[in-house]
């Protein structure tokens, strides 16, 4: 291995040089205390920065192995690192000086969730750390001097303060590490006593504003009813009261700008831990639960949505359902399907971006338009028998519609942001009633094969883009992921651009290969293997974030590049 003497023997050689010249660079270099490793240098001053990683040996390192002997705490650790090494990194943003993207410093930048990344891992042998680095440059000439700022001196004091537990909060990590253990228990306790949801007494779960996920300051703290509380006896934080969500329908009502869809939003964010201080660290949700909204517009390839559309006029097949521009209904009623299939337990849905006619047809519809006339049973009829034969909860926000009080087992009401169990109240006004579909509902997908499309590659890979949190492209196909609600980061999409481009690779090459199969052996795969690029044999690009079953299915089936035959 080399060591960093020689690195800065091979920057003075190459400095005043041609750009490209930086390339000789690539490789490893041995520093006091860790190993820096570049990983890819850019080919021009304005392109894309370099790759950089930094290899501490965890007995330089330090830490104690009671901070990440679990999983979430190990993932909670990576996360106060990543925070702690980002924002020192940021310290010495461009203070190497230069054209284009001479001096940029960057890595991830979490925010409020708590995910596991590619950008830091560890274990207890070492840890490593991934991040980018603008080599600097006169023009298109090598500016090795400025580069030697940055790795001789920046780059040391970062490691020094970021990344050594000695010079860290102790306490601070031992709380990230305990909060995560908290956060563990509630997750399991769901389990043992059949819940949806938890969320404790005190939380804060408004918003800043509609662009800001921090807490909104000045916010009603959330207080549970009554009939609903529950004691937790959390291994740190002791006894902490909160709100059970039991399994079933249960219904969020109350006036224009009371805190339903505040509420709504905190249980969908729930599927992922929170940082302290965020205010929703101990709403916790059933890890599966999915975000259900209507989609006009979508693509579906061959999803079977009889359950809810059938006896199309055109006499289209509903069973084995494809479109490239869904309706509002056909798009709802596939992403129900599509999410049973992915194996949420708990479907969380807004009236206000719903499909009307796929959630209810009221009395005086049906007076009107014969049933044998109206193609659409609509989720009302269909909710009680999906959760009595799947197992699948539901929680739904109704503000303008009372035709779900007739089957919620729980009503809360949301008044100022306060909450109100109303269950009872409302039985004496209207009782509760079964659903009305009669007919065989075949909820899953069997044995469903997709084929593609040949795809754009450039030397035998497939090309793919990022454009955001909520797109990317394979080859010439967007995948566009703006209503998957639950994708919070956009290394979450980053991720799944690389699972989408492995996932067309293999249909390709066999194309009778059962979809639902593959996508679960690539969730199996990311559960014990961690985030990753699945094609590339242990290869952990940085700047990955984790992702749940339920947006893997969810970005796969939202792919145009399928035949629809």
């Amino acid at each position: 291995m080399n060591t960093d003497r020689q690195l800065r023997d091979r920057l003075k050689e190459i400095d005043n040089r041609s750009y490209p010249a930086y390339k000789d660079l690539k490789g490893s270099y041995r520093f006091p205390g860790y190993i820096l490793h570049i990983d890819h240098v850019q080919g021009d001053p304005f392109a894309a920065p370099s790759k950089v990683s930094v290899e501490v040996p965890m007995e330089r390192a330090g830490f104690p192995p009671d901070l990440f002997d679990r999983k979430y705490k190990r993932i909670a650790l990576q996360d106060q690192l990543i925070r702690a090494f980002g924002k020192t990194l940021a310290g010495y943003m461009f203070q190497a000086k230069g054209s284009g993207k001479s001096g940029l410093l960057s890595m991830t930048r979490p925010g409020q969730q708590v995910l596991e990344r590619t950008a830091l891992q560890l274990d207890e042998k070492r840890l490593v750390v991934k991040f980018e680095v603008g080599f600097p440059a006169n023009g298109r000439r090598i500016n090795a001097r400025e580069l030697d700022k940055i790795l001789f001196s920046f780059l040391p004091d970062c490691v020094k303060k970021a990344l050594y537990y000695r010079n860290l909060d102790a306490g601070k990590l031992k709380a990230a590490a305990d909060l995560a253990e908290d956060q563990d228990f509630i997750r399991r306790e769901l389990k043992k006593r059949d819940l949806v949801a938890f969320i404790a007494n005190g939380s804060v779960l408004p918003r800043e504003s509609g662009v800001s996920d921090k807490p909104m300051k000045g916010a009603v703290p959330f207080t549970s009813p009554q009939s609903l509380e529950v004691i937790l006896d959390l291994p740190h934080r002791g006894e902490v009261k909160g709100m059970a969500v039991p399994r079933g329908i249960t219904l969020i009502v109350g006036g224009g700008y009371h805190g339903k869809s505040t509420l709504l939003k905190a249980l969908e964010r729930g599927v992922y831990d929170h940082i302290a201080g965020d205010g929703r660290e101990l709403v916790i949700t059933d890890s599966t639960a999915m975000k259900i909204r209507a989609e006009d517009g979508r693509a579906i390839s061959h999803v079977n949505i009889s359950p809810f559309i059938n006896h199309l006029p055109n006499g289209k097949d509903t069973v084995d359902f494809s479109t490239e521009d869904a309706s509002g209904s056909t798009s709802q009623a596939a992403n129900v399907v599509e999410a049973v299939d992915s194996g949420a337990g708990v479907l969380l849905i807004d009236e206000d971006t719903s499909a009307t006619n796929f959630m209810v047809r009221d009395a005086l519809m049906q007076s009107v338009i014969a049933r044998d006339k109206e193609p659409i049973t609509p989720f009302i009829d269909q909710a009680e028998r999906l959760f009595r034969e799947k197992g699948v909860s539901v929680v739904l926000v109704a503000g303008s519609s009372g035709a779900y009080f007739s089957i919620a087992d729980h009503i809360l009401q949301m008044d100022t942001y306060r909450t109100f169990d109303i269950t009872n109240k409302v039985r004496l006004i209207c009782g509760k009633s079964a659903g009305t579909s009669d007919e065989t509902v075949l909820w899953t997908q069997s044995h469903r094969t997709l084929k593609v499309k040949r795809p754009e590659r450039k030397h035998d890979q497939i090309k793919r883009k990022v454009f955001g949190k909520d797109s990317f492209s394979i080859g010439r196909e967007t995948v566009d992921l703006k209503y998957v609600e639950q994708i919070v980061d956009v290394e979450q999409t980053s991720s799944l651009s690389y699972i989408m481009a492995y996932v067309v690779d293999r249909l390709e090459k066999n194309p009778g290969q059962e979809i639902g199969k593959l996508l679960d052996s690539l969730c199996a795969y990311f559960e014990e293997k961690g985030p990753g690029d699945p094609a590339g044999r242990g290869n952990r690009p940085g700047g990955l974030a984790r992702v749940r079953p339920q947006e893997i299915y969810a970005c796969v089936n939202r792919y145009r590049g399928f035949v629809r035959d």
